[in-house]
């Protein structure tokens, strides 16, 4: 027998399974659209001519509701309530049809399956094959995915740069996009300077706390600390990471910003409750675990033999970190601190909530300020135009940042592949 008995299992239950998967998976997609087309078709003629394509799917839409018998605003009309009643019919014979149909492609595959079972069939070569097919397609799936992303936005920012000149956008230093209609003359002013100001501000606060409390958390987790506490602390550390942003954003709000502001009128400096300095710090502290695991995992791999050498010739352990292991670790360590700032720059909740949203060109880390997610987030919310520059700004403000934290995390892909090469 050329494979093991499991194999040969496998091989059938994918032949059961994967064509009464791609069925289940297409008819899914399909079915509502035949559904919505045959309830048009049953209904008057003048009526659907007189219906534009939104009064058409908000018309659909509610008898869709109805036929899943669920409440709609006015009780319905007996138009809505007939198709409803239809498309109930209808939506019951598609599942009996989907069932009965799932359930023949199951038995079939069976016995094909079945027949072509012998001691000779390959059935390993043919599940190893249907696995790295499936593999295959999980990573185009990601990378289709982030291409069509990447797409999405540019056509977007493509149309927002018919309205407003790229030189005017990238080097502009006035945000003030005032709402109007798409087309007019008075579109207001679209400089992404101020926006990237903020965001640099407060990621370099961020930054400011991070880097060292999470160095010195990791220098002392991989170097000093025995091991219970190790265990005990890191897990602990590592907590940070997984608390919600917006749990961080009202602890900035509510706890941070008050203190600083108080503590601003005690020493004579005017602390806004909202501002860069709040936002950062509280950014600081939530991406700390992102440093110091980071952190802790390349110092680790420094080999023991460079710490021996060290020590051998006399030196102490603090000049054995400072002169052997943090030099040879630096590459890793530069990685993560660029991971860092890309997690910090694409952060959102915490700035919306404590950075305050004051789009103006100043160096003060104690006033208010805006950055580019805070911006998106406002001219995507409410009720909008998406033909207008007030909105198609948002894609172009995403596809800056979408290049700003790509080409971060590049650099740190690159820096820590080259660690990667020299010390593993």
């Amino acid at each position: 027998m050329h494979s093991r008995p499991g194999y040969y299992g496998t091989l059938v239950a994918l032949w059961c399974g994967l064509p009464a998967l791609a069925i289940f998976l297409l008819w899914s997609f399909l079915a509502p659209q035949l559904i919505d087309m045959l309830v048009v078709q049953q209904l008057p003629a003048d009526m659907v001519a007189s219906m534009s394509d939104r009064e058409m799917q908000t018309f659909l839409g509610r008898v869709t509701a109805l036929a899943n018998e669920r409440g709609v605003a006015g009780g319905g009309s007996p138009e809505e309530w007939a198709a409803a009643a239809h498309m109930a019919r209808l939506q019951t014979f598609e599942n009996f049809s989907l069932v009965a149909l799932v359930a023949v492609l199951s038995v079939a595959g069976l016995v094909i399956a079945r027949r072509r079972i012998t001691p000779q069939w390959r059935a390993r070569n043919q599940v190893e094959r249907v696995i790295m097919f499936a593999l295959a397609a999980s990573s185009a799936v990601a990378i289709f995915t982030t291409i069509g992303i990447v797409l999405s936005m540019l056509g977007e920012a493509m149309r927002f740069f018919s309205f407003i000149s790229p030189a005017d956008f990238f080097f502009g230093t006035t945000w003030n996009p005032r709402f109007s209609t798409s087309g007019t003359s008075d579109q207001g002013e679209f400089g992404l300077l101020p926006l990237l100001w903020g965001t640099i501000m407060v990621s370099g606060i961020a930054l400011l706390v991070a880097i060292p409390v999470g160095l010195m958390t990791a220098i002392y987790m991989a170097e000093y600390a025995p091991p219970w506490l190790r265990n005990v602390a890191k897990p602990v550390i590592e907590i940070l990471a997984g608390i919600p942003t917006i749990v961080y954003g009202f602890f900035a709000l509510m706890v941070v910003g008050p203190f600083l502001s108080a503590f601003g009128d005690l020493i004579g400096i005017n602390i806004r409750t909202t501002s860069a300095i709040t936002a950062g710090l509280v950014m600081g502290i939530m991406i700390i675990p992102f440093v110091s695991s980071l952190s802790d995992d390349i110092i680790t791999q420094v080999p023991k033999s460079l710490r021996d050498g060290a020590l051998g010739l006399g030196a102490t352990k603090s000049e054995t970190i400072r002169q052997v292991v943090l030099p040879a670790a630096l590459p890793g360590i530069v990685g993560a601190f660029l991971l860092a700032a890309s997690r910090a720059i694409g952060e959102t909740m915490i700035v919306v909530l404590a950075a305050g949203n004051n789009p103006v060109l100043h160096a003060n880390p104690f006033e208010a300020v805006s950055t580019i997610t805070v911006t998106i987030v406002n001219q995507l919310t409410g009720d909008m135009d998406f033909a207008s520059p007030q909105s198609l700004v948002a894609f172009a403000l995403g596809l800056t940042l979408f290049v700003i934290t790509l080409g971060l995390n590049v650099i740190a892909l690159v820096v820590v592949r080259k660690y990667r090469q020299q010390y593993e």
